[in-house]
């Protein structure tokens, strides 16, 4: 159903205003609106197999909550195993009946990354959807296990890696990324995509990695478009999240009351795995609708720098020239 004029002109309204479109008033104006894309039908999800990384927390728990209620067995991908069986036995009190696994991955290790993938992809013959969630925002410049700045790492390469490694039993399924709001503030770096240069800001890095999400999002759709995968990027808004209550603890004590809670801020996620049919592909999403990838001109990134960019993932990701699968799994 599209809406109206005026309903699209609101929300367009509560979009540039930020603190209107990202918080709880947003969603509920949003969700009154005439034209507001319904919900996934019950069950939606029944007989298929959906993958979340940082599923231990926040956004990552509600979205595997929300998927499992739409009757998904869902894969759990988390580097603590002990708070992923909390998190999975809390959820299974919860939702009587709902199938979950869980599995160790550290998405910021490559190598750990392909370890699992190649352990996933001979158990589970076709995924439907992949949402790669995990987050991080270490307080001082840290690297990965393969010499990468670490928010890049986990934000970026690792879940291209991922999705590359299962993408013969992804075949005609979907990819989310999870990106952040914060992104809006941040220029694409494909200049210094690992923070080498001048002073190291938690918040500055976090954001840069998710503005490279964003930025090569069209590049990675088309790639993986090969194997009829859908392929969106989302932001959740202002929620109130671990990640926000430990390294934004002033913004947080400021925005308190107006933060959406995790499944406020997971529910593009899972709408995006689960309606029928299957979104457009390459697009960047908030609170179900499409959003622009920039709201100042000097944040618009040209196309030297966007080629750098896929350059520098390229190379760093291992990304062998494209192939289509010869086979298409049923979803």
């Amino acid at each position: 159903m599209t809406a109206p004029l005026p309903a699209r002109a609101l929300d367009t309204f509560l979009d540039r205003t930020l603190v209107l479109g990202y918080t709880k008033i947003g969603l509920n104006v949003r969700r009154a609106l005439p034209g507001w894309p319904a919900d996934p039908a019950p069950g939606a999800l029944s007989g298929r197999h959906m993958l979340v990384t940082g599923a231990s927390s926040g956004l990552g728990t509600a979205t595997v909550e929300g998927v499992a209620a739409l009757g998904a067995t869902v894969h759990l991908v988390v580097r603590d195993e002990v708070k992923g069986a909390r998190v999975r036995d809390d959820i299974a009190s919860r939702l009587p009946g709902a199938v979950m696994r869980l599995w160790r991955c550290d998405v910021g290790d490559l190598e750990d990354v392909r370890r699992f993938a190649a352990d996933f992809g001979s158990e589970v013959p076709a995924l439907h959807a992949a949402v790669h969630n995990a987050g991080v925002m270490p307080p001082e410049r840290t690297e990965s296990a393969q010499g990468h700045e670490l928010s890049m790492a986990v934000h970026l390469l690792g879940p291209v890696v991922m999705t590359e490694a299962l993408r013969p039993v992804l075949t005609g399924g979907r990819v989310v990324l999870v990106s952040s709001g914060g992104m809006y503030g941040q220029p694409l770096r494909s200049d210094d995509p690992g923070f080498r240069r001048g002073d190291y800001s938690p918040t500055a890095a976090y954001a840069r990695s998710k503005r490279m999400q964003v930025e090569v999002l069209p590049l990675l759709a088309d790639r993986w478009s090969l194997d009829e995968i859908t392929t969106a990027a989302m932001h959740p808004g202002w929620a109130d999240t671990p990640g926000v209550r430990e390294s934004l603890p002033r913004f947080r004590a400021v925005t308190r009351p107006l933060l959406r809670d995790d499944a406020q801020g997971a529910d593009t996620s899972v709408w995006l795995s689960a309606t029928q049919p299957a979104p457009p592909t390459a697009l960047f999403w908030h609170d179900r609708r499409p959003r622009p990838v920039n709201l100042v001109p000097t944040t618009r990134a040209d196309e030297a720098a966007r080629a750098q960019a896929w350059g520098w993932l390229t190379e760093a990701a291992g990304l062998e020239h494209p192939t289509a699968r010869t086979e298409t799994k049923e979803h």
